[in-house]
């Protein structure tokens, strides 16, 4: 039973630590801002979202991937 909390426990934390990253890290959208005399054409930002990359959240890849294979020797 406690490999099975111990289980859920670490797969809840490594989701929350890959969703808290890029909002921790950087802006979402791109820094430069157009005028306002020259509408966008578009709604999309000008530069990628930084902080979405696999080096940003590895450590919440990590917990879940530990999480999920508590759970998985508790349920055999």
């Amino acid at each position: 039973m406690t490999l099975i909390f111990l289980g859920a426990l670490l797969v809840l934390v490594g989701l929350v630590y890959m969703a808290y990253q890029p909002l921790r890290r950087h802006r979402l959208s791109g820094g430069k801002r157009l005028p306002p005399d020259k509408p966008a054409n578009t709604l999309e930002p000008i530069n990628p979202a930084e902080g979405f990359g696999i080096r940003a959240v590895w450590p919440g890849l990590a917990l879940v991937a530990l999480g999920s294979l508590l759970l998985l020797t508790a349920s055999l």
